[in-house]
């Protein structure tokens, strides 16, 4: 029989649809198609872009050149713009402000190949760092509220070029999604004196019907309500509101257990396309004992219609504690965490 799920969180109702209910090979993913040809993101092609913001490089390489590791750059075509005064005002009824923001794309490795579940821990790591440094830069920055941090990975995802990057939006406002969760963490908070998050970790650890995989560190799990199939959050198990409070071993145990977790879903679904976006504490506002920053990864294998936009409720024809199972049951191969891309 089908399930009505609340989300602990934001009490956001999903329909779990057992008589649905869909395997990983149940899930037709359309294959990407490589296209090739001109890429501005790989090396050799620095010039075409807008000019690094950060890199990570090689001590004998100058800025705007090959021998980047990672490498920081603005959005070409932004959502947001970083010149300019925000004039919050009103227009009668209505409220607006200018659209002043940052909008920067991270590109994630120098070879067109690559994708995050294919990198070395050390690269993977690179990536998680970058994230953290362009937080607490952008972070400085009086005008900014929120740092947005997401990747769109494969075609169907979002993503309109094929080299892999992820993408930072600078906001002069908290998103709703993140306001809700702070608001029904804090609502949590101060009826039981303990994060949501921290419970749902404690329940998830204990059950271990949901857990995909843990480490010392981190623990990576199907949520109990979850939108899409073989959703996937990953949480740090002790306490920290924002990302940048992660030490250098603990962004080395999130390459460790991202990698895996991404390696799971291309095996299950056929390296199906997937968005993540990591949630963390607004700017300056840092140390707060009600949340718990996390990623939360969301496989493209469903679509959004009438129903699901018209109510609000998501339709999921997998139940997580399926799609967790069959994420464990995942054989691995030792050695491909510590490979580098050739």
């Amino acid at each position: 029989m089908p399930e009505l799920r609340k989300d602990p969180i934001i009490s956001r109702w999903v329909i779990i649809s057992t008589e649905r209910g869909k395997r990983p090979h149940d899930f037709v993913v359309e294959p990407e198609v490589v296209k090739g040809g001109f890429c501005p993101f790989c090396p050799g092609n620095e010039h075409t872009t807008p000019p690094e913001i950060m890199a990570y490089r090689d001590p004998w390489t100058a800025p705007n050149t090959p021998g980047w590791k990672v490498r920081v750059v603005s959005n070409k075509f932004p959502a947001l713009v970083t010149e300019g005064e925000l004039d919050r005002r009103g227009e009668g009824m209505y409220d607006l402000m200018n659209g002043i923001g940052a909008h920067e794309v991270i590109i994630e490795n120098p070879d067109h190949r690559a994708t995050l579940s294919t990198l070395s821990l050390p690269a993977f790591a690179d990536v998680l760092y970058a994230y953290r440094d362009r937080i607490l830069d952008l972070s400085r920055d009086p005008r900014f509220r929120y740092i947005l941090i997401f990747k769109n990975q494969g075609r169907a995802a979002g993503a309109s070029l094929e080299h892999s990057h992820s993408q930072l939006i600078g906001l002069p406002i908290v998103p709703e999604l993140v306001q809700e969760e702070l608001s029904g963490s804090l609502a949590h908070y101060r009826l039981k004196e303990r994060c949501v998050f921290c419970d749902m970790i404690r329940q998830e650890l204990q059950d271990r019907t949901r857990v995909v995989s843990e480490n010392d560190f981190f623990v990576a799990i199907c949520p109990f309500a979850p939108r899409s199939p073989f959703e996937i959050w990953i949480l740090p198990k002790n306490h920290y509101s924002s990302y940048t409070d992660l030490s250098d071993a603990g962004f080395l145990k999130l390459a460790e257990i991202f990698s895996e977790t991404l390696r799971r879903l291309d095996i299950a679904l056929n390296r199906a396309p997937y968005n993540f976006i990591l949630h963390t504490a607004p700017v300056r506002e840092t140390q707060l004992d009600y949340y718990h920053w996390h990623f939360e990864i969301m496989p493209k294998l469903t679509l959004m219609a009438g129903f699901e936009w018209g109510s609000g409720f998501f339709i999921n024809p997998t139940p997580p504690e399926d799609a967790a199972r069959y994420l464990r049951e995942i054989q691995l191969d030792a050695g491909a965490a510590t490979a580098a891309v050739s």
